[in-house]
């Protein structure tokens, strides 16, 4: 079945009992047993609930895995696919990766946990020159965040495994709707829930799928011992959220296109970061790979941080100023200050996360209203009125 079908049908079906076509909210934190030592196949809810486990099956039914846990959050999927590893692991990861990762990675090689390289990993050679003795896990960000540099991972996965190395890929920014790593080589998909699956803004989960079933069930016994596993009414969102996920995302992805082409042509905007652009260095790849482009769109304006930066981020009316990505309302932020300022200014400076860029996520909205805020926040004029304005004001003053 097409995945629209897949996200509905798989839900309505998991009450033997009553037939109810919603998935039933097991708000419980523990099941009564049948007898000493035996239970119903649930005895505590960190261990296993059927609304979540109802969720874990959908997410691996959607990317195609043999099985999938539930996390309280898309960090909590990362370091719970980390502890997989013995100390002493060397972890590549993505040198343009989400600030959050980038700052669990050196918080275990600081604690001396891992050894950690972070690869432009745009150049396969780069991730062979990486490879040591002890590398254990490659994890890849396509496209990345916020650059949305999109990697060949099928290339990259043939050279990973050739060394004996877990793949990783973090398919947050596509959602299984525009991409499953499963078909190029991915061991193991990791996902923010929050995001795309969820859409609504309002709830935080991730998501460990896996190729196969041994991994499945480590996954779910690292879930379980670290205490990680998400929420049941968390879950029942997740699940809710996923019913509309392909409507959602061609819509998203239709009013990006539009916006991406207006940014592009814009005088006040230096550089358009989107895959569904031509002029995107890595537009050829995501065409190969992906079933569409997502929502989220970054670029370069032409001037300081201080100034026009600061003056887009403070105007917009209906990009609201937030971090996150994924939901059906439009926002914008500042990775340098917000979502990557946990990277740190020396990898943010090598993966080229400059503080002139701008992150946005498409909403649902009527585009019109979507341009007509972007084009009123990019108006350089109204903003060097208020500042030659307010520098007269001080000169009088003084």
């Amino acid at each position: 079945m097409n995945i629209e079908t897949v996200a509905i049908q798989s839900t309505t079906h998991t009450d033997s009992q009553y037939g109810s076509i919603g998935t039933p909210l097991y708000q419980t934190s523990n099941f009564r047993f049948r007898s000493p030592g035996v239970s119903t196949g649930y005895d505590y809810t960190r261990s296993g609930n059927p609304t979540r486990n109802t969720l874990e099956q959908v997410l691996a039914e959607l990317e195609g895995g043999a099985g999938a846990v539930a996390v309280s959050t898309g960090m909590s999927a990362i370091a719970t696919v980390l502890e997989h590893f013995d100390s002493g692991s060397h972890i590549i990861c993505t040198h343009d990766c989400y600030g959050g990762t980038a700052r669990l990675l050196n918080l275990f090689k600081d604690q001396g946990k891992f050894e950690v390289s972070f690869v432009d990993l745009s150049d396969p050679i780069s991730l062979l020159d990486s490879i040591q003795p002890n590398s254990r896990c490659l994890w890849i960000e396509t496209p990345s965040n916020p650059l949305l540099t999109v990697v060949d991972v099928e290339a990259l996965a043939a050279i990973a495994h050739s060394s004996n190395l877990l793949v990783c890929v973090d398919n947050t920014f596509l959602s299984p709707f525009n991409f499953l790593p499963f078909e190029f080589g991915a061991d193991v998909v990791i996902h923010s829930t929050t995001k795309w699956l969820n859409g609504h803004s309002d709830v935080c989960g991730g998501a460990i799928i896996s190729k196969t079933t041994e991994l499945a069930e480590r996954f779910k016994y690292l879930a379980n011992a670290l205490g990680t596993s998400t929420g049941v009414f968390d879950s029942w969102l997740v699940l809710r959220g996923i019913k509309t996920l392909g409507v959602r995302m061609r819509q998203h992805e239709a009013n990006a296109l539009v916006i991406a082409a207006f940014l592009e042509k814009h005088p006040n905007v230096s550089q358009v970061f989107y895959p569904g652009l031509a002029s995107h260095p890595t537009h050829e790849l995501a065409k190969r790979f992906q079933k569409g482009y997502g929502g989220v769109i970054s670029f370069r304006i032409r001037g300081s941080y201080e100034n026009e930066v600061c003056h887009v981020l403070g105007s917009t009316k209906i990009f609201a100023l937030a971090e996150s990505l994924g939901g059906v309302e439009s926002l914008i932020e500042h990775p340098a200050t917000m979502s990557h300022a946990s990277m740190g200014a020396e990898l943010r400076e090598k993966a080229g996360i400059t503080d002139d860029i701008i992150r946005i996520s498409i909403g649902i909205e009527h585009i019109d209203d979507l341009l007509a805020d972007l084009s009123q926040a990019l108006d350089f004029s109204c903003f060097a009125e208020k500042q030659s304005a307010f520098t007269a004001k001080e000169e009088v003053v003084a």
